[in-house]
């Protein structure tokens, strides 16, 4: 046995003499004796203890043979995947007017139209539902709510359809929050709403400087309003976009979400990302404060700053796992409002990532989106890779022009990784999986 590659080793000054492991392609996490370390890599381990470092993805058989499993592992999961996922933009229109909004450009009275919508219904049924398979939508804009009866249209059509398969569908919104009431929660329910991520940009004033409705009037009493009725209903999830000059602001929120009744058990997760820059400029002309990069210094501060905020008011926030992009699963899909098919969000309209349309086969989108680029020896040697998978894609857009080599995580994941291992074990972060803590002592 031999350890795995994927495996972090951190110092736990928390209890002198004791070492933290973190698994990142299991996301285990199991505090030893530094002695038992040494064991490890001199092949001394009790057969109980070898039992129990294998099953969390500590030791591997081979490390050469795990490398090679890791080329397949998204080929492997395609295969057993039994479900589709789509982001289903609505409409290209919206009734905030960001600062910062990566569809500006293309923004416009631009709408699904019935006849679209039942090629849609169509598409899903013949490709998906007759093969056995559960759907999940995220209806998306714009603000997907402008067009709320074709939500309910879509909905209904396809409940129905796969209720006769017997198979599962649900979705998602996500949306700015001004238009969902608790009266239309309640009613999108029946249809399999399940929930919806809100992006709220901290507190009052800052959340009204950056996402005030076209008028120019503050958006943020309405959506709490929206979620004070919403959250009976389905689940709510909160996001936020933050900059270098304002991310410090963002627990403000929390504390007024805990003072006015939104408490922990209304709120599914939170979560606050970095403003990102834009491919044009599409947003307001003296917007210049989004990053193109998770490697910005500030960003390291920042984001452990607010993980911490979050948990220590017990909220949740998703804890750090393996994850990979929806470009990498066959069956995720962003599907325009006017048929066309993309693989990622962020490079909606950028006709030379199309996929295809509705009415055609999804082409070969190997080459455009770089499918494998992170397959290469640097990658695969690296400790990191099952969190990061070669980065953001559109990052490395923003960055050189082009996607040419991979977004690598490394500086951000040094700078951060241990202090997001000990949140976790502090305020015992759970997952919907189990979250345990380990400790093994030498025999």
């Amino acid at each position: 046995m031999q350890m795995s590659t994927y495996t972090k080793i951190f110092p736990y000054r928390e209890k002198p003499g004791y070492a933290l492991l973190y698994s990142t392609k299991r996301a285990s996490t199991i505090l030893v004796d530094e002695s038992l370390v040494r064991s490890i890599e001199e092949g001394r381990l009790s057969a109980s203890d070898k039992e129990t470092l294998f099953s969390l993805g500590f030791l591997v058989p081979d490390t050469d043979k795990e490398k090679k499993e890791m080329l397949s592992l998204f080929d492997e999961a395609n295969r057993k995947n039994n479900r589709f996922s789509a982001l289903l933009v609505m409409n290209l229109d919206c009734n905030l007017d960001c600062k910062y909004c990566y569809e500006g450009g293309m923004k416009g009275k631009h709408y699904m139209s019935l006849e679209t919508a039942d090629i849609l219904i169509d598409y899903i049924e013949k490709q998906h539902l007759s093969n056995e398979k559960d759907v999940s939508l995220d209806f998306y804009g714009g603000e997907p709510l402008l067009s709320f009866e074709q939500i309910k249209y879509i909905s209904k059509k396809l409940k129905l359809s796969a209720e006769k398969k017997g198979r599962n569908c649900y979705f998602g919104l996500v949306t700015n929050g001004t238009m969902l009431t608790g009266k239309r929660a309640e009613e999108l329910a029946p249809l399999g709403l399940k929930e919806a991520k809100i992006t709220i940009d901290g507190p009052r004033k800052n959340h009204n400087l950056f996402r005030p409705f076209k008028s120019g009037l503050g958006s943020f009493d309405h959506i709490i309003k929206n979620i004070k009725e919403a959250c009976d209903f389905i689940k709510i999830q909160i996001g936020g976009n933050f900059t270098r000059e304002n991310y410090r602001v963002f627990p403000q929120l929390l504390d007024y979400f805990l003072k006015t009744g939104i408490t922990p058990d209304k709120i599914s997760m939170v979560k606050f990302d970095p403003a990102s820059e834009t491919m044009e400029k599409c947003g307001l002309p003296d917007f210049n404060e989004g990053c193109n990069s998770i490697n910005e210094p500030w960003l390291f501060e920042a984001s452990i700053f607010l993980r911490d905020e979050i948990l220590k008011r017990g909220f949740y926030t998703p804890k750090l796992r393996p994850a990979s992009c929806m470009i990498e699963s066959k069956d995720d899909i962003v599907i325009n409002f006017e048929g066309t098919l993309y693989k990622c969000p962020a490079l909606l309209g950028k006709k030379n990532f199309a996929v295809g349309n509705l009415k055609t086969e999804i082409r070969d989108y190997r080459k455009s989106y770089k499918l494998d680029f992170w397959k290469k020896q640097e990658c695969l040697d690296c400790a990191y890779l099952p969190l990061c998978f070669g980065g953001c894609r559109y990052m490395k857009l923003l960055q050189k022009g082009k996607i040419d080599d991979v977004d690598c995580r490394k500086p951000y994941l040094d700078a951060t990784l241990e202090t997001f291992i000990k949140q976790e074990i502090k305020y015992g972060l759970k997952t919907a999986g189990t979250y345990s803590m380990y400790h093994l002592t030498l025999r």
